[in-house]
């Protein structure tokens, strides 16, 4: 069992597919969700797309613009233990909007890792995770 360097713990994020994201309601309670992102040096970008929600004012939004702390966790289970790993992302949040330069970047870095992206483009917004701090675990080094 061993901590990750954070270049490894870098290098194993950016390749997940889907993270976690928890950020914080009005009530001080974590609020936890599953969501794509890319990782551009040490920003972690995610959009709001227009797959099936109530509406695109989503909560995490509305959590991040009230308290920018945010944690985001990448994780790989396996019943052959030696290959569990999982990756910690803290910093703080804030919200990017569409027909900005920063959003193009981000949005290109998305249709690049999800073919799904290409099709239909994020319709925007897009979360940005400045993260401070990475540590990550893995069974094995």
């Amino acid at each position: 069992m061993t901590a990750l360097d954070p270049d490894e713990a870098r290098r194993r994020f950016a390749a997940a597919r889907v993270a976690r994201l928890a950020t914080i309601d009005p009530q001080g309670r974590p609020h936890l969700v599953p969501f794509v992102f890319v990782l551009d040096q040490d920003t972690v970008y995610s959009p709001v797309d227009d797959k099936p929600k109530r509406t695109t004012r989503l909560q995490r939004l509305r959590n991040i613009e009230a308290n920018p702390n945010a944690t985001v966790l990448v994780d790989h289970y396996d019943e052959d233990w030696p290959q569990v790993w999982w990756v910690r992302a803290r910093g703080r949040g804030r919200v990017v909007d569409r027909g900005t330069e920063e959003f193009d970047r981000a949005d290109a870095l998305l249709q690049a890792k999800y073919p799904q992206y290409r099709v239909e483009p994020a319709s925007g917004p897009m979360i940005a995770i400045e993260v401070d701090d990475w540590l990550g675990w893995a069974y094995t080094s």
